[in-house]
């Protein structure tokens, strides 16, 4: 090691391979060293296969409410609300809707001159049907001197295109999701980001009617984010009775991670190291104040003649929340306190075998005194509700019971390339899952006195993921921090619910808004 005065020690290895400028480079960022060492380290080793022991389903790690329950939960929550906790809406909007118009992008560059795939063919015969077709026929009119109508007549099918996607036009290819028009209504057509305006409205405002909503975006696009709230705010606080507080935050520069080249070594650019975004994973470490967030993605909407499902359901989790909450919070105080007698561990032990399908089969072997401090570790931390749906071929990480580091089992939620799907037993328990994540959740972020749990020390960092991208035509590895709703909340307290189809609706390409639930 070499010492520095900042108390920092750094591996000779380290210091061979940095130059003082690429410290400087990390303190810039806010990176310390040995998170530097850590990610390069991860390159060479890569992230271990995460243990299975089922997947979850209904009777086993999945919640699936009758009548009574889902009338006494919604009921539970109307009343929390009524109490005028501070519950915020957090929704990730960064990432560019570039991907939404993969297939068109393809177009404009084909070797042909008109729609010659099912894609392109159903994109142009429909076109009329998307929200943005005034805006964009406005913007061929300026630029073509043509309507969009005159300019598929002419065959001129690639200057519509080029209008939607590119800068001269509507810039859809460069802009983030929040920012495109979704939906057509009567009146007016609706944003992403205002259908997220009007959830918050629906199940999220107090009894004196705040609504505090937070998006996550990415520094180019945030002065255009906070100009359409300007424009809108007052519209929907009008309409709904509602008054709004929304905040923005971006991904901090600490949270980038390192690339490396094809021998693990630092991938430079112009001579410095290159940094990237560390993936939605990051957003742990966005500080937001509330007690309860509802964490939902940006293209996960609908318009208002089928929120009713989607309304309800949040509503659901909320209340199981916040019973699954006062429970922990009273055996917290006990376990605290020290006031409690072995009936009381044992319920304890029980509801974490029941409710929260943590097992540890040392527990039997433990003191009294042991095991108390056992119960207090695994209660006293961040509380998640997860909505899962049942599989229908959409995409999306699943619910499953996997062991942990301590050797305990509990609910996690796993992506496919968490799994080793050469091991038979692993891949059968993968494929064998009758849910998936749709990312509707609900969190409490606070303990039985009220203060905030640091997030991040409930990190499992070693449910990272490497992938391969490219950087000016040079082939580089990347890595993206555990995932927000996958290993950045691996050591919370997790249930799953059952939610139905109808309330996930996403938006991964452009003619996803033909279908029916976008109409």
């Amino acid at each position: 090691f070499c010492s520095f005065g900042n108390g920092i020690k750094i591996h000779y290895s380290l210091q061979a391979m940095f130059t003082p400028e690429d410290l400087d480079l990390f303190a810039e960022k806010g990176i310390d060293v040995h998170t530097v060492e850590e990610q390069l380290a991860s390159f060479k080793s890569g992230f271990p296969f995460l243990r299975i022991l089922s997947s979850a389903s209904v009777g086993n790690g999945i919640l699936s409410l009758d009548e009574q329950q889902t009338q006494y939960y919604l009921d539970l929550w109307e009343g929390y609300l009524k109490d005028n906790h501070k519950v915020v809406k957090f929704v990730p909007a960064s990432g560019a809707a570039s991907r939404m118009f993969k297939d068109l992008f393809a177009f404009l560059s084909a070797d042909y001159s008109e729609p010659q795939t099912d894609f392109e063919k159903k994109f142009f015969n429909s076109i009329e049907h998307f929200a943005f077709y005034s805006d964009l026929d406005e913007a061929c009119l300026k630029n073509e001197g043509k309507s969009i109508t005159d300019l598929i007549e002419s065959g001129n099918y690639k200057a519509v295109v080029s209008n939607l996607l590119e800068a001269k036009g509507l810039n859809y290819g460069s802009l983030p999701k929040g920012l495109l028009k979704f939906h057509r209504y009567a009146t007016n057509n609706r944003t992403a980001m205002e259908e997220h305006l009007t959830e918050g409205a629906l199940y999220a405002a107090s009894s004196d009617g705040e609504v505090n909503i937070h998006f996550t975006v990415s520094h180019e696009h945030l002065a255009d984010f906070k100009a359409l709230v300007a424009k809108k705010k007052a519209d929907y606080e009008r309409r709904y009775g509602v008054r709004y507080h929304i905040s923005f935050s971006e991904q901090k520069p600490s949270t980038d991670t390192i690339a490396v080249d094809a021998n693990n070594e630092p991938f430079r650019e112009n001579g410095r190291p290159l940094f990237r975004p560390g993936g939605h994973g990051a957003l742990i470490e966005n500080d937001i104040d509330a007690e309860i967030i509802f964490v939902k993605n940006i293209d996960n909407v609908v318009p208002d003649r089928l929120k009713e499902p989607t309304v309800r359901f949040k509503k659901i989790i909320g209340g199981v929340l916040v019973s699954l909450q006062t429970e922990i919070n009273r055996y917290i105080t006990m376990l605290k306190s020290g006031k409690y007698t072995i009936d009381d561990l044992r319920e304890m032990i029980q509801f974490l075998h029941k409710k929260l399908f943590v097992r540890n089969e040392e527990t039997k072997h433990l003191e009294d005194a042991e095991l108390a401090l056992y119960l207090l570790r695994k209660l006293n931390r961040p509380i998640r509700v997860c909505g899962m749906v049942r599989n229908s071929g959409e995409p999306g990480g699943g619910p499953f019971i996997a062991y942990n580091q301590d050797g305990t089992t509990s609910l996690q939620i796993l992506e496919s390339s968490q799994i080793d799907m050469s091991n038979p037993d692993a891949k059968e328990q993968f494929e064998s899952g009758t849910h998936f994540n749709p990312v509707d959740l609900v969190c409490a972020v606070r303990d039985n006195k009220g203060e905030k749990y640091d997030l991040p020390k409930y990190v499992d960092k070693n449910t990272g993921f490497i992938s391969l991208k490219s950087k000016n035509g040079r082939e580089l590895k990347a890595l993206e921090l555990p995932g927000l709703w996958n290993g950045a909340m691996s050591d919370w307290s997790t249930v799953f619910v059952e939610v139905p189809a109808e309330t996930f609706n996403p938006v991964k390409t452009v003619n996803d808004l033909l279908r029916p639930q976008h109409q």
